[in-house]
C-alpha cells in the first residue's frame, strides 16, 4: 500500500510539473480532492486572515506555484498527495473552469448547449478533462482585466464555475473515486478564450456606481478600474475581488500607490481594514513584491 501511494505521489508530481511548464500554477491534493497540506493556523482562533504571507505551506490554492523547485517542495511536504490542483484566474491563462456535473440526475452538458443556443455563443475547442463520476471540466481563458468569481449552479443546474480563488483537479490526479483524465485530442491545446457572451453570464450584475476616490488619479484608468471592481463586490466575493485586484495592481507596477484606495474600497463593501490590508499583503507576496 505504501508503495502504491508513493507511486501515485510520484505520478501526481510529474503531472503537476508538466502543468507548471505550461504556466499553470499547481499545488498538491489528497485523495479527497482537498489541499493535501493543512493550514498552519488551524489551531489558532486569533490568527489573522492569511493567504501565505506567513511563509509556510498550508494555504490551499494560495500555495500554487509554477516554479518547479517550489512545486517539488510542496509535494515533498505532502508525501501522501495523489493529485494536484490548478489555481484559476492567474496569469498567463487566467483560467476559468466550467464544471459540468452528472450528479442529482442533471444533464449539465445539455444545459450548457441550451445556454449557448439562447445567448448565441459556441464553446471553442479547448482542454477537456473527464472526472471519475462522468462529469467534464472545460478549460477556458479569461481576459486579464476581468475577475470571474466562483459559483455553483448559478449559471444552470449542474454547472459550477471555478474562477479567481478556486481550483480545478488536474488531469492525472487520483482520488478515492478514480482518476482524472484528459479527453483524447485536447491535451495539447491551450485553454481557449472564453466567448464574450458566456463571460457576461459568468460575471455578477453591476452594483450601484460609486465615485472613484481622488487618490487613484495618479495611477491612471487601470487603477480606477480595479478600485471600481472591488467596490462592485457582493458578500461572499469581497476578499476574492480585493485579492485579484491587488494582484493586477502589483503586476502593473501600481500596487504601492493603490493600497490606500483598495483598502478604502474594501472597507466600503464591508471588510475590516485589518482584513483588507492582510489580503493586499498576500497579493503583494504572490506577485513578488512587498506592500
Amino acid at each position: 500500500m505504501a508503495t502504491t501511494n508513493r507511486q501515485a505521489t510520484t505520478l501526481a508530481l510529474a503531472h503537476a510539473l508538466s502543468a507548471a511548464e505550461r504556466g499553470l500554477a499547481v499545488f498538491p491534493l489528497s485523495r479527497t480532492k482537498l489541499p493535501a497540506l493543512r493550514s498552519p493556523h488551524r489551531d489558532d482562533p486569533t490568527a489573522l486572515p492569511c493567504h501565505g504571507e506567513c511563509g509556510r505551506f498550508g494555504h490551499g490554492v494560495y500555495d500554487a506555484a509554477t516554479d518547479p523547485a517550489r512545486v517539488r517542495e510542496l509535494f515533498a511536504a505532502a508525501p501522501w498527495a495523489t493529485g494536484y490542483g490548478i489555481a484559476c484566474g492567474l496569469p498567463p491563462h487566467h483560467l476559468v473552469g466550467v464544471d459540468l456535473d452528472t450528479k442529482s440526475g442533471t444533464d449539465a452538458s445539455a444545459a450548457l448547449r441550451e445556454l449557448a443556443l439562447r445567448h448565441l455563443f459556441t464553446i471553442p475547442d479547448t482542454v477537456v478533462v473527464l472526472t471519475p463520476s462522468g462529469g467534464r471540466h472545460l478549460w477556458l481563458s479569461g481576459p486579464p482585466d476581468v475577475v470571474v468569481p466562483n459559483s455553483a449552479g448559478r449559471l444552470a443546474a449542474g454547472i459550477d464555475i471555478r474562477g479567481a480563488g478556486g481550483y480545478l483537479v488536474g488531469p492525472g490526479s487520483r482520488t478515492d473515486h478514480g482518476e482524472y483524465t484528459t479527453v483524447p485530442g485536447t491535451a495539447h491545446l491551450a485553454p481557449a478564450a472564453c466567448p464574450p457572451e458566456l463571460l457576461r453570464l459568468l460575471l455578477p450584475p453591476p452594483r450601484t456606481h460609486h465615485p472613484t476616490p481622488q487618490s487613484t488619479q495618479s495611477t491612471g484608468g487601470h487603477g480606477q478600474g480595479l478600485v471600481q471592481f472591488v467596490l462592485g463586490a457582493h458578500a461572499g466575493q469581497r476578499n476574492t475581488r480585493l485579492f485579484w485586484a491587488a494582484c493586477r495592481a502589483y503586476e502593473n507596477g501600481i500596487g504601492p500607490a493603490l493600497i490606500g484606495p483598495l483598502v478604502d474600497a474594501a472597507v466600503d463593501t464591508g471588510l475590516s481594514e485589518r482584513e483588507a490590508r492582510a489580503t493586499i499583503a498576500s497579493a503583494a507576496r504572490m506577485s513578488g513584491h512587498r506592500s
